[in-house]
């Protein structure tokens, strides 16, 4: 199978995010995190390296809702009546991307804390 011209590989990333932001619910609401966090960078004055652990939690976070969601996809696809072995697959993604959050939320707690005490 050939590669795609570079342009259609973005074209194709691109729309997945498109798809993600229209319908996953979670992905909206981590992708509203995200642009409140960038709010919260500009008006606390963050330092530089703060700001860049700040951002790649919060691509980590997203990231991980859109390999959570391949994933149940995937799960949904290939047997898409009830099976246990599917929701344990589910459950454990589900919990990474959970683990993953509340590790951002520590993050965001360690740094803003600081600035909103002042």
């Amino acid at each position: 199978m050939r590669k795609p011209p570079v342009h259609k590989s973005f074209r194709h990333a691109f729309r997945g995010i498109y798809l993600m932001l229209r319908s996953e619910r979670n992905f909206q609401l981590e992708m509203l995190a995200f642009l409140v966090n960038l709010l919260l960078i500009v008006v606390l004055k963050v330092t530089a390296t703060e700001a860049a652990i700040i951002i790649l939690t919060c691509f980590a976070v997203l990231s991980a809702e859109i390999l959570n969601t391949a994933m149940e996809r995937i799960c949904d696809f290939c047997q898409p009546e009830y099976d246990e072995r599917i929701r344990f697959i589910k459950d454990i993604a589900a919990g990474a991307v959970l683990i993953l959050a509340l590790g951002a939320v520590l993050v965001g707690t360690l740094i803003y804390t600081p600035y909103l005490l002042g």
